[in-house]
């Protein structure tokens, strides 16, 4: 048996059991038993980074739709009032978050500049050797994460419009349904990074007076094209409805059945979801040439 067997039938099996675990694109294992991450940054174009984007349009919506059978119970997000979690400072939705990120550190979630913590204070250090790739976004990028804007707008603003308050007991299923959301919203508004990466590369002569005199407004002007955003939210409302909608052996089922409802994916993205993908290009294009 080869020396390492042990040691990457271990890493398969955490991996296997924690899906959320995974850097940038595929993991390959090499003869030393690092984790090799295949990134080629000659296949970083405008269109990958379109249909990542447009691939984690479809995660989100799933995790919408999954979290919409759940009601919102209001012990799980008030801080030191939840009855199964005495002597805690923290939500249960914290506690929840806190935990969960810290073991998903340990196996390398966080090496990836895809993945932003919630709670990025004292993170044990990752168990998993960091993967050897070529770096595409300039240094500054690590020290952007507006997750905690994100945090509020998901607690606060898109959860009431998928759910009811109600009584559920299942405090688990229910965290572990709002982690994925958070974590796909967190992923989707922090690619603005790669997004404005491989802008400034086609483009360096249009973005590079704006930075040079950081101008916020005038790079905010050359990342908006309304008839693009438009288009996304036209598609993701039909994604919505096809991705939702109740479906049965009766040819004479009723439309308009809905497990959330289409309009909220659109008021989604054109509220909250693209205007801080913008914000986080913004930040990253302004220290673009540190």
């Amino acid at each position: 048996m080869h020396p390492i067997s042990r040691e990457r039938e271990i890493l398969y099996t955490v991996l296997n059991f924690v899906p959320a675990i995974y850097i940038l694109h595929r993991k390959v294992l090499n003869f030393e038993g690092a984790i090799v991450v295949m990134a080629d940054s000659s296949g970083f174009t405008l269109e990958s980074v379109r249909k990542s984007l447009i691939r984690q349009e479809d995660t989100l919506v799933f995790n919408l739709i999954e979290r919409a059978k759940y009601p919102i119970v209001p012990q799980l997000y008030d801080d030191g009032n939840c009855p199964i979690l005495p002597g805690s400072s923290d939500s249960f939705l914290e506690s929840f978050v806190k935990e969960t990120e810290a073991v998903q550190a340990k196996f390398g979630r966080y090496q990836s500049p895809e993945e932003h913590p919630f709670f990025p204070d004292k993170l044990p250090e990752s168990l998993v050797l960091p993967p050897r790739t070529t770096q595409i976004l300039h240094s500054a990028a690590a020290s952007i994460n507006i997750n905690k804007a994100i945090w509020d707008i998901y607690i606060n603003k898109v959860l009431p419009l998928i759910a009811s308050e109600g009584r559920d007991d299942n405090y688990t299923s229910i965290a572990g349904c709002d982690l994925q959301c958070l974590q796909a919203l967190s992923r989707r508004i922090h690619y603005g990074k790669f997004v404005a990466e491989v802008k400034f590369k086609d483009a360096p002569e249009e973005y590079t007076p704006a930075i040079q005199a950081q101008d916020r407004d005038a790079l905010m002007k050359l990342l908006t094209f309304e008839s693009v955003e438009e288009m996304v939210k036209k598609r993701v409302e039909k994604k919505a409805r096809v991705f939702g909608q109740d479906v049965t052996l009766d040819s004479n089922d009723s439309q308009g059945n809905f497990k959330v409802n289409p309009s909220v994916l659109p008021r989604l993205y054109g509220e909250w979801v693209m205007p801080l993908t913008k914000e986080v290009q913004v930040e990253y294009l302004l220290r673009r040439l540190d």
